[in-house]
């Protein structure tokens, strides 16, 4: 096996978890969803799941595979912001 990106891993985690690309999702939502499916299905499990869905569902997997990585750039985009804070002047 190959050495995958921790991208790709998060998206096949995301496309094997429950979440559906219709619900309205928060980062922490998508950010526990890619960790229970990784938790309970592992990294060959959601691997497996993504592989089976596109041999039974080439059509609506590809979509949601689409779905998925979108939503994992969007953590990456959002977890790369530089965090700035304010710190009080000195009187």
């Amino acid at each position: 096996m190959y050495p995958r990106s921790v991208h790709a891993l998060q998206a096949d985690a995301l496309f094997a978890s429950a979440l559906q690309r219709s619900d309205e999702l928060t980062v922490s939502q998508i950010r526990r969803a890619i960790t229970a499916a990784l938790d309970g299905y592992g990294v060959t499990g959601c691997a497996g799941r993504v592989a089976q869905e596109f041999g039974d569902h080439p059509e609506t997997a590809a979509a949601r595979m689409r779905w998925a990585r979108t939503a994992v750039a969007t953590l990456e985009r959002r977890s790369s912001r530089p965090r700035t804070r304010r710190i009080a002047a000195a009187a």
